[in-house]
């Protein structure tokens, strides 16, 4: 044997003992998070609302903790020399690659090895060679096995399927009014589907094996089909404490479902065996949705980032988009932009905020992390934090990288022809609220001032105050929906002390351009919102008309105590019958 086969087999070995303890941690973080996921059943037969936050915010800390254990394990196995020689990792790859060829999540493991990788490694070392840039699962497929579910043939007979469902669909808590349910699901699937499809004798229901669980609901996913056409199913199920198992609705409306998939909700739990099997069935239910963010919906965010990161430079290089300024305000503490073509907002934190900003770097970073782990209710967008990201100075507006360049220098570089991103946050694109306004018709702007009220009842009901609530910091979705995306000044409600101005002593108090009542740093007036929120008088007045409880103390008290006497109250991710939010709170 030759002294350079023989080096070949010395560096082969460590290879794939490493590729061996990297799996070994994937297979742990993966056990772990199915207790999890699994424990959701008996949350919600429990009705145990606070452990069902708790095991959220769990599972989605759950996956930076397996790295960091399964990077010690490597450290303890391997001396330095070895383990961080990355001419070995090519070899670790391909030894990885054979293990994971027969796997059912295999496309989740090419992500946790990246993540181990990344862990070790600084990422000017990241490429194709040693990591998973690009996936290599769809070339090793062999075949598809068909998604979990359960079938069912009304043949003109609504009322028996759905009798069915309900059966198949039994949890230890019994249904607190299985025959009214019945008749109201069977009623409005008439109301929202054509008569004929419904008499349609070819007209089949595919749900998907297993319910999918998220705060105080669980929801059965599927569709309606005939031969020619297909709409998506929704069947969202409650546990009304003390009564039972309800079935609230039928939704088949595809931007409904979508909502309830949206980037704007906490991730469900559901038991899932085969992962890119059940992402390509909620694809075919909902085709508009990315691949990125169905796996995040379902957990598996750090997948969907990976998803998403193959999407962006996949769009970088096939098309001339290039990076401009994001329309809008300017923001006094992140600067953002985005791809005209690609529905994302990169963000990143100035160098040096305005005078008006108290916080600092580290208190932004802290906020934009909080909103990964508290539920989101529909309200805030989802984000996904990245590090060196590196792009090509030529997909940059020049006006564009000149900013960044100036306001963010410790975050921007210019590498030669390469534009570092030393650190960002990506969002989902909307249109900023207030510029939706000012084109706004009366029809629109009633809506967008309804929903923006709205939007902001439900954060506090979650526990959330956005702190800055300017219409600039809410943008509004191609659904309509208003959602909250400015995160640096963000707080629990609970930490708030909502104050009522007191009468001014001397009537020169209330000319004056100074308070003449102290002001400690998490007081707020809410008597003050009016003027500080609208300068249009039109706007103003409309609000105050809809949502005007809002400016008043006592109303933000009255949620505090709820929330503190350990509530979790109902915001629910789709139109329902009694829509308001003070039902829950009686």
């Amino acid at each position: 044997m030759t002294a350079a086969e023989n080096n070949s087999m010395a560096q082969q070995w460590p290879a794939e003992g490493i590729a061996r303890l990297i799996l070994e941690g994937f297979d742990d973080y993966r056990e772990h998070f199915r207790r999890i996921t699994d424990g959701a059943r008996a949350r919600f037969e429990r009705a145990e609302w606070p452990a069902t936050q708790q095991a959220a915010a769990e599972r989605i800390a759950l996956y930076e903790v397996k790295v960091t254990e399964t990077r010690g394990r490597l450290a303890e196995a391997y001396p330095p020399e070895e383990l961080l020689d990355v001419q070995l990792w090519p070899l670790v790859k391909s030894a990885y690659i054979d293990l994971i060829d027969l796997r059912l999540d295999d496309e989740l493991s090419e992500t946790w090895y990246n993540s181990v990788f990344c862990s070790l490694f600084s990422h000017d070392l990241i490429s194709d060679g040693c990591m998973f840039i690009h996936t290599t699962r769809p070339s090793l497929r062999t075949h598809e096995r068909a998604p979990q579910t359960r079938n069912y043939r009304p043949g003109g007979r609504l009322h028996a399927a759905l009798s069915a469902i309900l059966d198949d669909f039994r949890f230890d808590v019994p249904y607190d009014d299985r025959a009214g349910d019945l008749a109201r699901l069977e009623a409005q699937l008439r109301e929202t589907v054509p008569d004929w499809v419904c008499k349609d004798p070819e007209l089949a229901i595919e749900l998907f094996a297993a319910p999918l669980f998220r705060n105080k609901g669980a929801y059965l996913v599927g569709r309606l089909y005939n031969r020619d056409e297909q709409w998506p199913l929704v069947i969202p199920l409650l546990h009304r404490e003390g009564r039972g198992i309800q079935a609230d609705a039928v939704i088949t409306d595809e931007a409904e479902v979508s909502i309830i998939f949206s980037f704007t909700r906490s991730y469900f739990m559901v038991d899932v065996a085969v992962p890119a099997e059940f992402v390509g069935f909620l694809k075919r239910i909902l085709p508009g949705k990315h691949i990125a963010e169905l796996y995040t919906s379902i957990g598996f965010y750090k997948h969907g980032k990976s998803e998403f990161y193959r999407a962006l430079i996949n769009h970088l290089a096939n098309t001339d988009d290039r990076f401009v300024m994001a329309p809008g305000v300017r923001g006094m503490v992140m600067s953002v932009f985005t791809l005209p073509g690609f529905n994302t907002v990169f963000k990143i934190i100035k160098d040096r905020f305005a005078h008006a900003k108290t916080v600092d770097r580290n208190t932004v970073i802290e906020k934009y992390r909080l909103v990964k782990n508290v539920d989101r209710v529909g309200r805030m967008a989802d984000t996904q934090e990245f590090a060196d990201f590196r792009f090509p100075k030529a997909k940059f507006d020049p006006d564009c990288l000149a900013e960044l360049l100036e306001v963010a220098p410790s975050t921007v570089e210019l590498e030669g022809d390469v534009v570092l991103v030393r650190h960002c946050w990506t969002e989902r694109r909307m249109t900023p609220l207030n510029l939706y306004l000012e084109n706004a018709s009366e029809a629109q702007m009633h809506e967008a001032l309804y929903d923006y009220g709205l939007a902001i009842k439900q954060l506090a009901a979650a526990n959330i105050f956005p702190g800055d609530m300017l219409l600039k910091n809410f943008g509004v979705t191609r659904h309509g929906r208003v959602v909250f995306y400015d995160y640096d000044e963000i707080c629990y409600l609970t930490e708030v002390n909502f104050r009522v101005i007191p009468p001014a002593r001397y009537e020169e108090d209330e000319l004056s351009a100074e308070p003449w009542y102290s002001v400690a740093p998490n007081d707020v007036f809410p008597e003050e919102f009016p003027r500080f929120l609208f300068a249009d008088l039109k706007q103003r007045r409309l609000f105050a008309k809809l949502h005007g409880e809002l400016y008043d103390a006592a109303y933000w008290k009255s949620l505090q105590d709820a929330i503190r006497e350990g509530k979790v109250i109902d915001v629910f991710p789709y139109r329902r019958q009694e829509r308001e939010l003070t039902e829950a709170l009686q």
